[in-house]
Order: structure tokens, then sequence, then C-alpha cells
């Protein structure tokens, strides 16, 4: 489903993402519109697919994790990597790249000893590449709709068409 989003979607995008527990009409009250319409405007854009979840961060370190890190995982068979990432509940996210590597994970882990055990489940499979996340200067950056600056919405159409 294509949806065509304007600027009071992406007003209600941001706030949002700021903060999904917002009530309707809260959210209504900060992007200008009544209770009703930016209920269905929000129904609009997850039954598009543009509002994919709601969900809570957490702090992994308050929860006992005290060690984020990065793996980089090189050439192994695609459905054994699969399933030892779905079988590892340390990896927090894992994308499958282009490049040097095949993998990127990203992990959560007690300390040195539980690092060592998740790694050596990755080191099995292939050449592994480990980095220590020492702190994080963005997470969970909000995204407005995507746009090319310099190029204006009805050029962007003429060029697909």
């Amino acid at each position: 489903m294509n949806i065509e989003i304007d600027a009071h979607d992406t007003r209600i995008l941001a706030e949002l993402q700021a903060d999904a527990r917002l009530s309707m009409s809260e959210l209504g009250r900060r992007v200008h519109l009544s209770q009703p319409a930016v209920t269905e405007r929000v129904r609009k854009l997850e039954s598009a697919g543009v509002i994919t979840g709601y969900r809570a961060t957490v702090d992994l370190g308050r929860l006992g994790y005290g060690i984020r890190g990065i793996i980089r995982i090189g050439r192994a068979e695609y459905a054994r990597v699969v399933k030892l990432i779905q079988q590892t509940p340390e990896v927090v996210n894992a994308y499958n790249v282009t490049g040097e590597d095949s993998w990127v994970l990203e992990i959560a882990v007690i300390d040195v000893v539980h690092l060592d055990a998740v790694l050596s489940k990755f080191c099995a499979l292939t050449e592994t590449s480990t980095a220590i996340v020492l702190n994080a200067v963005r997470q969970h950056q909000p995204m407005a709709p995507a746009r090319r600056d310099g190029i204006k919405p009805s050029a962007r159409k003429r060029r697909t068409a």
C-alpha cells in the first residue's frame, strides 16, 4: 500500500517516535488535529506499514548487561547463521550486509566471560571480528519521511514515471 505523507503525518510520526504512549487526544492537540482525525491518520499509517509497532526502549545496563558489542561475521552458510542468531538471545540486532563481512550483529552480555561464550558460538562458524561499544552517541533517532534536497516531490514523480 502506497501512502502520501503530508505535513500532519510527518508531525504525527515525530511525536509518536518521541513518545509512543501519547493518547490520541494529546497527540491531536500537539499536531493541531481533532482526536478522530488524528486517530484515523494513525490507523492509515499503521495499515500502510509506515508505523510497524510500538515498544518500550530499555536501558540494557540497568538490566544487567555490562557490555555491548559489535560482531562482524565473515562468509558462512546463511541458514546456519540465521539459526544461530535466533538461538542466541544476546543478539539485540542482526544485519545481513554487503562487503567484506556477511553479518554485523549487536550483542549485549553481562561480562567478559559471557562475551567469550557468545563469541565462541559464532567463531565456530567462520571468522569474526569484535568491537566493544564504549558509548552510544546516537540511538533510536526519530526519522522523518525521506526527501532529497533540492528535488521537489512533483519532480520526483516525473522522474520515476
